[in-house]
């Protein structure tokens, strides 16, 4: 854009499609990465779906106009952070996951379902990976950001090049130079950094780039010596900057966008030198002119869309309608939909190719490999025509994959990329291990990948679906308490004027607990105070002091004995455990003396656990980095367990109650077999973060499931094979960003999860599954207000009547609610058998501590949950399907003449019932002379049609029908 010149992009305009132009039918997820979330070739569109580790492909052009079909690549076994599609080969895709595995991927033709080739695994890098993006003029070379470093990729060889690893923080972003000789990045240390990889792994140049080390980005403007990035100010504005690498001592131009939190997603065009600008979670897209060498930003133009945006990418040149004067096209990810907009620059002409919106952009045919590139070789692609008579036909496959060699072929169909090499596959070579991994392959991120056959069903990586059920395609399984509701029950079942509550609690502890007769609060009156109330009594506490247990030490923990009802232990942070038992009936005054006291730890004590099976087994956890197992009757110490260096922030004995898992903040989690050894026996990594983590024991005891926090203070939840500790999660799914630890809450008979935190307002529900995806999403309950403490009563409580699966209590400031989860059925009459399996009998001991120490095992015996008045959903008698077609006699009550007499009315004349009277106010003439009308019905129910009509002319006659006017008010047709 000259300064005295008006630019040829000042009339563009943003063009939103209709509604039947959206891609429709998808759920995009919620991942918090650095990717845009959502890219483009030629052939595909590839977005984040919203189970982890799953990408959406759709094509990008409808074939024969019919509906897309969108699929799913289930390509890792964490959530997929960025992505990219080979510039020269349209059907090879990179994927980077929080997995710390980079794969490459070919994607099958347009309407295939079965793909052409393997896939290459990279990897694992040591750190998540953050940024991928494909060299844009050698074949087969790929950048990958993990952490603080750089590694350059020689796809052939799957040996990387070089590491640039000058960074001081995490990687942001990365940009290559248009030629392929320069690579820049963006950093959280708020450096930008330029580098030439062949040259060396350190960077050339560096400058501070943006003053907040929020999420920024990094672009380089084609070939040219300058750079666009965008980030955040240290007043937390979003601004944009260009860059000289020739002058790189400060930015040429700094223009402030505005104070909207959301990360900023840029697409710039170095063809026409647009750059368009859109919000994270906004509905609003900006397009602006570069001109780096005035320095100028000029605003072009804006649009506001109906969706707010997750992800951002723009299509590649060669898919543009140059004809209809598209000079530049983006496609918005929302939540359920991909919106293609378009903008467009008007002329008087559309059907003309104009030259000067359209110059030859870059071509799909690279200048050189890996090897060349690496060596030296600095070619250009050659240039492409974009008018359609004189585009390229040729498509290139790049031989990287299943072993092809570099194929250009003539095709004159441009949207086909079938080549010959593709062609030349044989089934042998199909039979191979493929790049499309089936859910069974990925069991581990380091697992190998399996066959893909033809089917599309659950065991397919690969999966295809017609429009219509493209939710299902994308989301894959679905669980049976998807629909689940939490309420909050009748004010008369709460607890109200809680006074005193200690609200400081230990992280370890949760807070409060409870068994199926009573409750226990600690209060924040010196000595240990604990309030134990009676659930058969709700209602309002008297203003007076209530009885309470004088713990003697400040509580750390308490929980019930699953066995005795009337007993609670409490861990206090003199190092004691103190057991207490309530009187028959309540607690009518103050406890002073426990019923025993257990001595041995020598600092203050983390948590404590019964045994699940055996009776008069305790297991406590200490600051002294030991695990403790007591036997009660005794009163004395039974076993030790070492082997932790830090802080152990949960434990969890197996249902079973054979092992004991623990997870520390060392990062580890270790599998201990208290009977056999003292050290543990697996020892597997843990989360990352050292603010907190919890386990349980999930599906039936044959995997672990842990919540903590990641590097960026995001909490999630990891799922383990108990088996297989040192292979580390099968899947992790980030949830929210939030200061507490979650506390995890597993229902063994419906294999739902609970999570919430401490001053949370909202409790997630997962069903786990031991195959992929491992996570099924179900609606989540929201409270008004942060509770306190969330504890889950016994399964015993629950009302199944009201086909109720769940009940807590919550924790308010001065209130205890219970809180009922149900799943919403339409035969509540019966016993819905499929979601009540016989339960654990948890209230019967199957061993004494004594048979347990000595090596026996037991197991628990089980009973049905369904009331004797109910009877099972799977007996109902099986309801007559409804009649389609009702027939006309069951609204038509035919009476004879004689029956019309008898209550008085005149019988329907004659004439009415001949065949020559026409229709009446239904375009047909009284007159059966001029119109004769049409020919009386034939075959079956012409009878009643005719007996219809006859009833509805009497009825207008009458005046009794509102729907028809009598006969003398309709006009006659002339």
């Amino acid at each position: 854009m000259n300064r005295f010149k008006a630019s040829k992009f000042r009339h563009t305009e943003a063009r939103l499609p209709r509604r039947e132009a959206w891609i429709g039918g998808i759920r995009a997820g919620s991942i918090t990465s650095c990717g845009n979330h959502v890219k483009a070739s030629c052939r595909w569109i590839a977005f984040n779906a919203e189970a982890p580790g799953v990408l959406g492909i759709v094509p990008l052009e409808c074939e024969d106009g019919g509906k897309r079909t969108i699929s799913q690549l289930c390509c890792h076994s964490d959530v997929v952070t960025d992505f990219d599609f080979s510039p020269f080969d349209q059907l090879l895709l990179a994927t980077g996951s929080a997995d710390e595995t980079v794969k490459v991927w070919r994607l099958p033709q347009s309407g295939q379902d079965i793909p052409g080739g393997v896939g290459l695994t990279l990897g694992p890098g040591g750190a998540p990976v953050d940024a991928l993006q494909f060299h844009p003029t050698a074949d087969a070379v790929l950048a990958s950001g993990a952490g603080k470093r750089v590694t350059v990729w020689d796809l052939g060889q799957q040996q990387p090049l070089t590491v640039l690893d000058s960074h001081g923080d995490q990687l942001q972003s990365l940009t290559w130079k248009r030629d392929g000789r320069l690579l820049g990045t963006s950093c959280k240390d708020k450096k930008l950094r330029i580098f030439d990889p062949r040259a060396g792994p350190t960077a050339s140049q560096s400058v501070p780039g943006h003053d907040n080390n929020k999420d920024s980005r990094l672009l380089w403007m084609g070939s040219s010596d300058c750079l666009i990035s965008v980030g955040f100010s240290q007043m937390r504005e979003r601004e944009v900057k260009l860059w000289d690498t020739r002058r790189l001592s400060g930015a040429m131009l700094t223009m402030a966008l505005d104070t909207s939190p959301g990360v900023t997603i840029p697409l710039y065009d170095a063809d026409t030198g647009l750059l368009v600008l859109a919000g994270k979670g906004e509905n609003l897209l900006y397009c602006f002119e570069v001109a780096p060498t005035q320095p100028a930003l000029t605003q072009v133009t804006q649009c506001r869309t109906e969706g707010s945006t997750r992800g951002l990418a723009a299509v590649p040149r060669l898919a543009l309608d140059v004809m209809a004067c598209e000079v530049l096209r983006v496609l918005q990810l929302t939540d359920t939909a991909l919106v293609p907009i378009s903008f467009l620059v008007p002329r008087k002409s559309v059907q003309e190719f104009h030259e000067d919106l359209f110059p030859d952009c870059t071509g799909m045919l690279p200048a050189t490999n890996a090897q060349g590139w690496w060596a030296g070789d600095s070619q250009q692609v050659g240039r492409a025509s974009l008018h359609p008579a004189r585009r390229p036909t040729e498509t290139f496959t790049s031989p990287i994959i299943a072993g092809t060699s570099p194929t250009s072929t003539g095709h004159t169909d441009t949207g086909t990329s079938h080549t010959d090499a593709d062609a030349g596959h044989t089934d042998a070579d199909q039979s191979e291990a493929s790049g499309y991994s089936s859910p069974s392959s990925l069991a581990s991120p380091g697992s190998a990948a399996t066959s893909l056959s033809a089917s599309t069903g659950p065991s397919s990586g690969f999966a295809s679906s017609p429009s219509q059920k493209s939710l299902q395609s994308i989301l894959g399984p679905s669980s049976r308490f998807r629909h689940a509701q939490g309420r909050v029950l009748h004010r008369d079942c709460h607890l109200t004027n809680l006074r005193g509550l200690s609200l400081t609690t230990p992280g370890e502890c949760d807070g409060f607990c409870a068994n199926h007769q009573r409750v226990a609060l600690p209060l924040l009156s010196a000595g240990g105070q604990i309030a134990v109330l009676e659930l058969s009594k709700p209602g309002r506490l008297p203003d007076a002091a209530v009885p309470t247990i004088q713990n003697g030490a400040a509580v750390a923990d308490l929980t019930w004995d699953p066995f005795d009802p009337r007993r609670l232990a409490v861990a206090g942070e003199d190092a004691r455990i103190r057991l207490w038992r309530i009187p028959e009936g309540g607690l009518q005054e103050t406890l002073r003396e426990p019923e025993a006291i257990l001595r041995g730890h020598t600092e203050k004590i983390y948590s404590i656990r019964f045994h699940p099976m055996a009776s008069d087994l305790l297991v406590s956890s200490s600051y002294d980095m030991t695990v403790r197992i007591w036997e009660l009757s005794a009163g004395q110490e039974v076993l030790c367990l070492q082997g932790h260096t830090d802080q152990i922030f949960s434990m969890a004995w197996s249902p079973d109650g054979k092992k004991l898992a623990t997870v520390s903040k060392d990062g580890r989690i270790r599998l201990y077999e208290p009977r056999r050894s003292s050290q543990p026996q697996q020892e597997g990594p843990g989360p990352e973060g050292g603010r907190g983590a919890r386990l349980v024991w999930v599906c039936g005891g044959d995997y672990l499931l842990v919540s903590g926090f990641d590097s960026r203070s995001e909490r999630r939840i990891l799922l383990y094979r108990a088996q297989a500790l040192p292979e580390g999660p099968l899947s992790v799914l980030g949830l929210d960003v939030a200061p507490s630890t979650l506390l995890p809450f597993y229902d063994e008979d419906t294999s739902v999860v609970f999570l919430t935190g401490k001053g949370d307002t909202r409790v997630f529900l997962y069903e786990v599954t031991p195959e992929p995806p491992y996570f099924l999403e179900c609606n989540s309950f929201t409270s008004n207000e942060p509770h306190k403490g969330f504890v889950f009563l016994p399964k015993t409580v629950c009302e199944v009547r009201e086909v109720e699966f769940a009940r807590a209590l919550r924790l308010g400031q001065s209130t205890l609610e219970p809180v009922a989860f149900h799943v919403p059925r339409v035969k509540k009459e019966y016993f819905q058998d499929d979601l009540y399996p016989p339960t654990r009998v948890w209230w019967e001991p199957a061993l004494g501590a004594g048979a347990w120490l000595d090596g026996q095992d037991g197991q628990q015996r089980r009973a049905s949950l369904r009331p004797a008045d109910m009877v099972p959903v799977s007996e109902a008698p099986k309801e007559a399907p409804a009649r389609k077609f009702v027939p006309a006699s069951v609204y038509l009550e035919e009476k004879t003449d004689e029956q019309k007499k008898e209550e008085g009315r005149p019988a329907a004349p004659g004439l009415l019932r001949g065949r020559g009277r026409g229709r009446v106010g239904l375009g047909w003439s009284r007159h059966p002379q001029e119109h004769p009308g049409p020919p009386a019905p034939a075959g079956p129910g012409g009878g009643t049609r005719r007996r219809r009509r006859r009833r509805r002319r009497s009825r207008a006659r009458r005046g009794q029908d509102p729907l028809l006017k009598p006969l003398h008010q309709h006009r006659v047709l002339p």
